[in-house]
């Protein structure tokens, strides 16, 4: 099995949550691209890496679920999406900030600007166009009741009929993750794949 993981704003593929998810589905090909900065080039990046590798799933949480519902035609779970980052995020403000966490660039700054704030303003625009039927019911979202970063629950009900509260805030934790991701995973996949990604491989 295979699962495509789209990390927050100001993260990287090498997040906890990352190293969680490999520890948890051992036998599951994880991949965890580092997003561009600016949705310009992150967006068909992101389309283009989900064309090459046809995920069984792909999960982000917040900017990452942002994206993460754009990828149609795959089963997506979108946890805590920022669908409006550019107008509502404290985050998305113009300056310089740290990444979180290690990058493959090795860059340990990025910058925002005018430019790419209005760029998420444009896609964040576009973002619901074209949704199919099937897209409708491959798409799942999960809110935490006490998220006070982000609130699109209602947002996601528009457009998606499977959205789910949980006991959480905006951060995704191992807890929220045993608790609600992993059951939400056997749930898409199945009983027999699911406990298949769970074993550990075989040494060779």
């Amino acid at each position: 099995m295979k699962l495509i993981y789209f990390h927050g704003f100001g993260s990287s593929g090498a997040s906890g949550t990352v190293e969680t998810l490999r520890k948890c589905l051992p036998s599951a090909e994880v991949i965890a691209p580092d997003i561009p900065i600016d949705p310009v080039e992150a967006l068909p990046y992101l389309q283009e890496l989900c064309e090459k590798e046809q995920p069984d799933l792909v999960v982000g949480t917040s900017m990452g679920g942002m994206y993460a519902q754009q990828m149609r035609g795959f089963t997506r779970i979108c946890i805590n999406p920022a669908f409006n980052m550019s107008t509502m995020s404290k985050s998305l403000k113009t300056g310089t900030y740290k990444f979180f966490n290690g990058r493959k660039d090795h860059q340990k700054e990025f910058k925002i600007t005018k430019e790419i704030i209005q760029h998420h303003n444009q896609m964040e625009r576009a973002q619901f166009k074209n949704i199919t039927e099937t897209d409708r019911a491959n798409c799942y979202g999960l809110f935490g009741i006490n998220d006070t970063q982000v609130n699109c629950h209602d947002l996601f009900k528009k457009h998606y009929p499977n959205a789910i509260r949980f006991e959480g805030e905006h951060r995704l934790t191992d807890k929220v993750i045993h608790k609600v991701l992993l059951p939400l995973i056997k749930e898409l996949w199945g009983n027999e794949k699911y406990e298949e990604a769970r074993k550990e491989p075989l040494p060779y």
